[in-house]
């Protein structure tokens, strides 16, 4: 029983997928755990016991351990290059500070000549 839509056809039939042939479905099937068991990678929902959780005082010098070993490994700037970077970074404040000045000024003075051309006082 099949309909054609277009150059599409649907059939009413149902799929259904052979399990002694694993080569069409892409490998082997996953091999299935006894319930209540811990999985291969050591957690998931089915996981009965779970390891301690280390305490404040272990878990703070660790954070303290692993941001030492993290500055470290930053590439800090030279002071030239931190210099340069700031003189950028005003020249292009100030230039659009100017900019947006001469913006303002030339459209508060098309609102003003506007309105004195249209009548208002």
């Amino acid at each position: 029983m099949a309909e054609k839509l277009g150059e599409i056809s649907v059939s009413e039939e149902e799929f259904e997928i052979d399990p002694t042939n694993v080569d069409t479905l892409g490998g082997e099937p996953p091999k299935k755990a006894s319930r209540g068991t811990v999985p291969p990678s050591g957690g998931g929902r089915g996981a009965k016991q779970r390891a301690a959780a280390p305490g404040f005082v272990a878990r703070t010098g660790q954070f303290i351990r692993d941001t030492r070993g993290e500055m470290r490994r930053v590439s800090w700037p030279t002071a030239t290059e931190v210099k340069n970077t700031t003189i950028i970074t005003l020249v292009a404040v100030v230039f659009f500070a100017l900019y947006l000045f001469g913006i303002d000024r030339v459209w508060a003075f098309l609102i003003e000549h506007l309105r004195v051309w249209l009548g208002g006082t």
